[in-house]
C-alpha cells in the first residue's frame, strides 16, 4: 500500500452517548457488546493498520430510542463530540453526522448544523422500521441533495424479531442494507437526488450478489427499465468492512463502478484480527485504500 489508507465505517463511542444507551438498557447493539474506545485507543489502532484518517460514526441504534425531544439533544451531543475531535486531529479524524431519524424535521435540522463541520451523515438503513427510500424522508433527502451530502449507510437490527443464536450482525444487518438499497431505487432517489452520494456499509449486504433478482424486483413492481436499476444499484459506494474477503471481493468488484469500492474496518466492533483478515485481500489496492474516497469527503486530506 502506498497510499494514506482512509477507514470509512470506523466507529466512536463518546463517553456521554455509551453511558445513555446502557441507560436505556443498550449493552450489546447489534449483538456485539459496547466495547472500550477513546480518540487514543483509536489512534492506536489506526497505527498499528495504516489507517492514516478515520471517518468516525456512531452505529446501531443510533440516536433515537423513542422520544424525538431526547434523540435531538443526543445527535447533537454526539456531533459536537466528532467535531471537537475532528478539531482536535484534523488530519486523522472526520465524522459522519448522527441525525434523530425518523424524526425528519429534527434531521433536517441537525444536518444543515453538522454538515458544517461533518463529511456528511450517517443514516441507519431503518430508523425504527422507517426505511431509506420512504418519501416521507424526501424533505431529508432534498435538504442533503442541497448540499451534495455523502451518506454513509450502516445497518440496524431488523424491525421484527431476531432469530435466537443469529445475531443481527452476522447476517440480519446484509440484509438491512440490502433493504435500504432495494427501496431507495424502487422510489427513484439517486435520480430524483442526484448530488447524493451513498455508500453502502458491508459491500452492500447482498446487493452484488442479488442485483439481477432485485432489478427484476423492481421491473415488475415499477415497470422501471431493469438495466436502469441495475445501473442505479451499481452506482451506490460500497466499503469493504467485514466483506473483502476471497469470496466475496469478486462478486463486488465486478458489479460496483468504477472507483466505487472504500476501505472500511469496523473497528471497534469488528476484532482487530478480524480487520487485519480482510485489509489482507486489498492490502495493495491503492484505489480502495485511500483515493477513491477523496471525492466523498468534504475537506482534503493528505495522501
Amino acid at each position: 500500500m502506498t497510499v494514506s489508507r482512509i477507514d470509512v465505517h470506523q466507529h466512536m463511542v463518546p463517553p456521554a452517548y455509551a453511558a445513555w444507551l446502557r441507560g436505556h438498557g443498550v449493552h450489546a447493539p447489534g449483538g456485539r457488546a459496547l466495547p472500550d474506545w477513546s480518540p487514543e485507543l483509536a489512534l492506536d489502532f489506526m497505527d498499528r493498520n495504516g489507517v492514516a484518517t478515520g471517518i468516525l460514526s456512531l452505529t446501531t441504534p443510533g440516536v433515537h430510542l423513542g422520544d424525538h425531544a431526547e434523540a435531538r439533544l443526543v445527535a447533537r451531543e454526539a456531533n459536537d463530540y466528532g467535531a471537537e475531535l475532528v478539531a482536535d486531529h484534523p488530519d486523522r479524524f472526520g465524522y459522519w453526522a448522527a441525525l434523530p431519524l425518523p424524526d425528519v424535521v429534527g434531521a433536517v435540522a441537525e444536518a444543515s448544523r453538522a454538515l458544517d463541520t461533518a463529511e456528511g451523515v450517517m443514516l441507519l438503513a431503518n430508523s425504527r422500521g422507517l426505511y431509506l427510500g420512504d418519501p416521507v424522508l424526501d424533505p431529508l433527502m432534498a435538504a442533503l441533495n442541497e448540499r451534495s451530502a455523502t451518506v454513509f449507510v450502516h445497518p440496524a437490527e431488523l424491525p421484527g424479531p431476531s432469530v435466537e443464536g443469529i445475531p443481527a450482525f452476522a447476517a440480519d444487518f446484509l440484509l438491512d442494507t440490502t433493504r435500504a438499497a432495494f427501496n431507495l431505487v424502487k422510489h427513484d432517489v439517486p435520480r430524483r437526488f442526484p448530488n447524493l452520494k451513498f455508500i453502502l456499509s458491508h459491500a452492500g449486504g447482498f446487493v452484488p450478489y442479488a442485483s439481477h433478482r432485485l432489478a427484476v424486483t423492481v421491473f415488475a413492481e415499477t415497470g422501471r427499465d431493469p438495466m436502469a436499476v441495475l445501473d442505479d444499484l451499481a452506482g451506490f459506494y460500497f466499503d469493504t468492512a467485514l466483506s473483502s474477503s476471497p469470496a466475496a471481493l469478486p462478486t463486488l468488484r465486478a458489479f460496483a463502478k468504477p472507483g466505487h469500492i472504500l476501505y472500511g474496518s469496523d473497528w471497534p466492533f469488528a476484532p482487530e484480527l478480524a480487520v487485519s483478515y480482510f485489509a489482507e485481500p486489498i492490502a495493495d489496492d491503492d484505489a480502495v485504500n485511500g483515493t477513491n474516497a477523496l471525492p466523498l469527503l468534504r475537506r482534503s486530506l493528505p495522501q
